[in-house]
């Protein structure tokens, strides 16, 4: 048998709730979001793994050390590096209520995430153009397949910062938009940890082979 006043509590609680506009409890989302990268963990582990076992079948084509440009591609990821801390700076902005502050730190996020993409759609091209594509070699798919994705994610990142932008911008800083900047934040560091990976793992030891 429940006791009163935990069920008034519970009333209490659904109440509050109800009056903020809420129609979960605030912490749900977030577990809600923690399970949905936990799931992407798995898909970039089984492409890591792919690639581990891929990463040396050349097929008489190119390898990494003669493909990959490691200058360009520790600029591209000083731009996602960079990312990671102006989206910290606007996390800041906005715990201080200063919605200004927010837009200017998530725009500036989203012209690097772009950047880092531009530099990606390059190298794919550049590749391509040398008849190095996807279909070279079982090497060259299982590096697309990783890195395309990983890339896959940063456009639906940006995509997301960019609607997130418009919603700041109409409604300003809600407990609703408060929880989708900071979901976003921890999308954002995500993707930064895999392409650490990505980067020590394909591309540099890539290059030393």
């Amino acid at each position: 048998m429940s006791h009163p006043t935990a069920t008034a509590a519970a009333g209490g609680d659904q109440l509050e709730f109800l009056v903020r506009g809420e129609h979960h409890a605030p912490n749900g989302t977030l577990l809600g979001f923690w399970l949905y990268l936990m799931s992407d963990c798995l898909i970039f582990a089984a492409l890591f793994a792919t690639y581990g076992v891929l990463s040396q079948s050349f097929a008489g084509g190119p390898t990494g050390a003669e493909l990959f440009d490691l200058p360009l591609i520790m600029l591209n990821t000083s731009f996602l590096l960079l990312s990671s801390i102006t989206y910290g700076f606007s996390l800041l902005q906005m715990q201080q209520g200063k919605l200004r502050g927010t837009l200017i730190w998530l725009a500036i996020t989203g012209l690097l995430g772009t950047a880092f993409l531009s530099v990606e759609l390059y190298e794919f091209y550049h590749l391509i153009h040398q008849g190095a594509g996807p279909q070279r070699s079982a090497f060259l798919t299982a590096f697309f397949a990783l890195v395309g994705t990983h890339g896959l994610h940063v456009t639906i990142g940006v995509i997301w910062l960019v609607t997130l932008l418009l919603q700041l911008s109409k409604h300003g800083l809600t407990l609703s938009n408060r929880r989708r900047v900071f979901c976003l934040s921890m999308f954002w560091h995500f993707l930064d940890v895999i392409w650490i990976g990505v980067f020590t793992f394909v591309y540099l030891m890539g290059s030393m082979s």
